[in-house]
Formats: structure tokens, C-alpha cells, sequence
């Protein structure tokens, strides 16, 4: 008798909980929604050319998508997803690329400079005639060749974090 009553009550009571009521336990509360903000998912697209110019890109996946010659600059791209990209020719100025994860991408001749790529997993991607005055590599997981190739060309300090690009990249 009692197994079946609550058989008969149990998706009652699963309609009547709140699925979308924010967790205040935690210190999170409604001035927080922006944490829960729906972020669009670029996977796979052609975003050539495109037009990212300031926008909050934070954990958005741009995985396998192509953007050659886009615009990123000033950009929050912190956790982003570009594993697989094809960035070539795009603008990442003064972006942050922070804990980006952008392992065999390719950002042939992009413009890096006064991005902050700290943190970020790029093993196996190139950036064979990127611009990268004033960007912050610190603890960047990059292959040897590319940090090699890259503290040729490193000079200047990253205007939000800094860190000069040499020491960045350990050079």
C-alpha cells in the first residue's frame, strides 16, 4: 500500500520542485546569473571573417571551426575551446586566451599582440608568423620548436598582466 502511494505521489513531487531555482547555499545568488549565462557553441562552423570584436567568448567551443581573418580582439575567450581551429590571419589582439585549450590549431600569421595566453594547452598547434609583442605565454603548455620559434620574436610586456613575452615563454 505504501510503495504504490508513493509510486503515485513521486512525479508529483518531481513537478513541483523548482529545476531553474539558483543555489544560494553556496554564496551564489541572483546578482551571480551571469555565471549561468547560455553560451553559443561554434563547433564545427565557418567563422571566417567574422566579428567577435569585445564579446564575452569565455568556455565558448570553437573546436574544429574555422576562422581565418577573423576579429577577436579585446575578446574574453578565457576557457575557451579552439582545439583543431583554423584561426590563420585572425586578430586576437589584447584577447584573453587564458586556460584556452588550442592544441593543433592552426594560428598561422595571427596578430597575438598583448593577448594573455597564461595557462593555455597548445601542443601541436602553429604559430609560424604570429605577431606576439606584449603577449603573457606564462605557463602555457606550448611544443619546444614552436617556444623556440616564438622567443625570436619576442619582445614587450603585456599592458594588462605585466609579464614581458620573453619571460613569458621562458626564453
Amino acid at each position: 500500500m505504501l510503495r504504490s502511494l508513493l509510486c503515485l505521489l513521486m512525479p508529483l513531487l518531481l513537478l513541483a520542485t523548482p529545476s531553474n531555482a539558483l543555489d544560494t547555499s553556496a554564496g551564489v545568488g541572483l546578482q551571480d546569473r551571469a555565471l549561468f549565462q547560455e553560451t553559443v557553441d561554434y563547433t564545427l562552423t565557418n567563422q571566417s571573417g567574422g566579428d567577435f570584436h569585445g564579446q564575452n567568448l569565455a568556455n565558448t567551443s570553437f573546436a574544429g571551426a574555422v576562422g581565418r581573418g577573423a576579429d577577436f580582439r579585446d575578446a574574453n575567450l578565457h576557457g575557451a575551446i579552439l582545439t583543431q581551429g583554423a584561426f590563420a590571419e585572425a586578430d586576437f589582439r589584447g584577447a584573453d586566451l587564458s586556460d584556452a585549450l588550442m592544441d593543433r590549431a592552426d594560428f598561422v600569421a595571427t596578430d597575438l599582440r598583448g593577448a594573455i595566453l597564461s595557462g593555455v594547452i597548445a601542443s601541436g598547434s602553429s604559430f609560424s608568423k604570429a605577431q606576439i609583442e606584449g603577449a603573457d605565454f606564462s605557463d602555457a603548455l606550448l611544443d619546444r620548436e614552436d617556444q623556440r620559434r616564438l622567443c625570436r620574436d619576442a619582445e614587450g610586456i603585456n599592458p594588462q598582466t605585466g609579464v614581458a613575452t620573453r619571460d613569458s615563454l621562458g626564453c
